[in-house]
């Protein structure tokens, strides 16, 4: 159910295989960790073994890069579709909203989880959104103790990656919630703060392009991409 590549696993499941895995896992009471992964953090891993260890300590580790695509295909692995962050999330909130499992939005700038949270119902109406929280609260016990008295079964944390990951494997055995996801930047994109790529860059994986072309800028961090893949087929 998973490949490798350059020592980082990555699931080659669908969006439909994932959310029933995780439904399944929350009725068995078993604590569950999803991460997205792209081209970016499997370069960084390779000089980060710290991270490389907690990016393999996930369950579910996510395609979220076309470049990961790429390289799966090259290497006759199954994998053919990416499975982003932010569609990760709502395809949870939909099975949530279907199973009547409940959801805490913990992390980005004040307001902006209880934007988010507005959001998704209207998305999702009847979906239990038991709590917020945002990310500059520094009370370590506070944050504890809000989470558990909401007893979510999902919480979405909005810290930014890898200090989201992190925030998850130090914590998770401590809270109520058996599902967690780090989603970097998507309480902004769902309230609608941050403008998405159109749904044609979306389909054809070319949001890191659309993002280029909005921020050249970070055309130095593009140049991962081909690097990623020499590597991962040398490999």
């Amino acid at each position: 159910m998973k490949e490798n590549f350059l020592g980082v696993d990555v699931c080659n499941q669908t969006y439909e295989q994932i959310t029933s895995s995780l439904m399944n896992d929350i009725e068995k009471n078993k604590k569950s960790f999803i991460v997205a992964i792209n081209p970016e953090k499997i370069m960084k891993a390779q000089e980060d073994v710290s991270l490389k260890e907690l990016l393999n300590k996930a369950d579910y580790q996510i395609p979220d890069g076309i470049g990961v695509i790429i390289a799966s295909m090259l290497k006759g692995g199954k994998i053919r579709k990416r499975v982003t962050g932010i569609d990760m999330m709502l395809a949870l909130c939909d099975a949530a909203w279907k199973n009547r499992k409940t959801i805490f939005l913990y992390g980005a700038k004040p307001g902006r989880a209880d934007e988010a949270k507005q959001k998704l119902e209207e998305r999702f109406p009847g979906l239990q959104i038991v709590g917020t929280l945002d990310g500059y609260v520094k009370d370590d016990a506070l944050i504890r103790q809000t989470i558990n008295d909401a007893n979510p079964d999902i919480i979405f944390v909005a810290k930014g990656s890898p200090t989201q990951e992190y925030w998850i494997v130090d914590h998770m055995h401590q809270l109520a919630p058996k599902v967690y996801q780090g989603v970097g930047g998507s309480f902004d994109v769902i309230s609608g703060h941050i403008k998405r790529a159109p749904a044609g860059f979306q389909r054809l994986g070319l949001e890191w392009f659309y993002r280029l072309m909005k921020e050249p800028w970070r055309w130095k961090r593009q140049l991962l991409l081909p690097k990623f893949i020499l590597k991962a087929i040398k490999k």
